[in-house]
């Protein structure tokens, strides 16, 4: 089970290697992907707080990349955190997530990525529950309920 100090290894001294990996050019992107999902994934966006039904469904389930496919998250790991972003305390597989420093907007926060596209799904911070204490807050634009 990772937790905030695995996070901060990843951030500080490499993220793990993925099982694959997926690139594309900027043009490709722009046609696979609706302007939204664009603006989010490619871009480093951020999808207006509480603007997804998928915050409040927890129904059984797996979420993948909306760029790639790759899965993600597992519905058994998603809380309610209150933000207005889909929340998971776990990826499926450690592999799966990237982690990046960002120092962006005055604040020192911890990027994650689809570590397969390099996808921007959101942030991830140690306020979660416990046992793990990990707040994944994911923008859903990046993901796809595939199950």
């Amino acid at each position: 089970m990772l937790n905030w100090s695995n996070v901060i290894h990843f951030a500080n001294n490499g993220n793990p290697t993925p099982q694959k990996k997926v690139n594309k050019s900027e043009e490709e992107w722009k046609n696979l992907l609706t302007p939204e999902q664009y603006k989010i994934t490619r871009l480093k966006g951020t999808e207006r707080a509480h603007s997804s039904e998928m915050c409040s469904r927890f129904e059984p389930g797996k979420y993948a990349c909306v760029c790639c496919d790759t899965l993600l998250f597992d519905a058994g790991e998603k809380f309610e955190s209150g933000t207005g972003w889909p929340s998971f305390t776990q990826p499926v597989e450690e592999s799966t997530i990237a982690y990046h420093k960002d120092v962006a907007f005055g604040m020192v926060r911890v990027e994650v990525t689809c570590n397969t596209c390099d996808a921007h799904l959101g942030h991830v911070f140690p306020d979660g529950p416990e046992p793990s204490g990990l707040r994944y807050c994911v923008n859903a634009v990046s993901l796809q309920k595939v199950s």
